[in-house]
């Protein structure tokens, strides 16, 4: 961490090794290739909203839930650590994944949401931010290193199945953030997860060449707050503003809502955004559609921040 950002760097082996992340997905362009949610329950729409979440059963034993690092051993995986935020005692509220930069930790969903963190769990909301596998290989996920191997996704689903068995979570508010590689596993996962994903936002993800995967639920017109450097958010060889703008124009085209946001800091994360994130994810919850946002973003977001 530099002057007060988080920075991603690269190593000379890194540098050599930057085709790799231009190649990823590029074998996945099937449902069957990218993973399909297993058998999930359906659960009540949100008032006024006929769309109902699909959530998936666990496929292990589920953990004590307790603050800090808990370990999830979903079937046909290896357990994994994942570092839990909440208040005890709190209302149900939403779940927010966190899915950390390559270099980083876990420690990272603190750092990029600051206090807001702390207002989310004091209403309820539970952070969950997954320890990458350390073979999952450069990237920290393993299909942002061209992997099919849905690890990642499986561990999502069984975190989403246990807390909201566990009457943890309001099941119409499971949401994602992620940066840089992070970012990209965001971005797969509104697609791949799309039975029950509400809203995203991605730090520096999107969809680079070659990263194409079909919605895995059409009909859940989910919503994403898109952030993005500008010219200078370029690392490992990808252009993360022009992958930014894909994931935004693939989104609407499929008739979803998205929105851009250029911070013009390159390859960091914007520490102002962490309100507007928390406050989008209110506004979107699963089946809110048209988007609250629809006829634009409130006067609070940054304003930077733009249809």
């Amino acid at each position: 961490m530099v002057g007060g950002t988080l920075e991603v760097w690269s190593t000379p082996q890194m540098r050599t090794q930057t085709a790799t992340l231009l190649l990823v997905l590029s074998a996945c362009s099937t449902p069957e290739d990218l993973g399909t949610a297993p058998d999930a329950a359906a659960i009540d729409a949100p008032p006024g909203s006929t769309a109902m979440a699909m959530l998936p059963p666990s496929s292990g034993t589920c953990p004590t839930i307790v603050n800090g690092d808990v370990t999830f051993a979903p079937a046909g995986i290896a357990p994994r650590k994942v570092k839990l935020a909440f208040t005890a005692g709190a209302p149900r509220g939403p779940l927010v994944v966190y899915w950390h930069a390559t270099g980083s930790s876990p420690v990272e969903a603190a750092y990029a949401l600051g206090a807001t963190l702390e207002t989310m769990t004091a209403a309820g909301a539970v952070i969950a931010t997954p320890y990458s596998d350390p073979v999952a290989g450069q990237f920290e996920w393993f299909i942002v290193n061209g992997s099919d191997r849905m690890d990642d996704f499986i561990l999502a689903d069984e975190i989403v199945a246990c807390l909201a068995t566990a009457g943890w979570i309001d099941p119409a508010h499971v949401h994602s953030v992620g940066m840089s590689a992070g970012g990209l596993q965001t971005t797969a996962l509104s697609f791949l997860r799309s039975a029950y994903v509400a809203s995203v936002a991605t730090f520096s993800g999107g969809m680079p060449p070659g990263f194409d995967p079909e919605i895995q639920r059409p009909d859940n017109k989910f919503a994403a707050l898109i952030f993005e450097g500008g010219a200078s958010d370029n690392v490992f060889g990808v252009d993360f503003s022009a992958a930014s703008e894909t994931y935004k124009a693939t989104l609407i085209g499929a008739g979803h809502f998205a929105a851009i946001c250029d911070h013009g800091k390159g390859h960091k994360i914007p520490l102002e955004a962490a309100p507007s994130i928390a406050a989008f994810f209110t506004a979107n919850g699963f089946g809110a559609w048209p988007s609250p946002y629809a006829s634009g973003l409130p006067a609070t977001f940054p304003t930077y921040c733009t249809r």
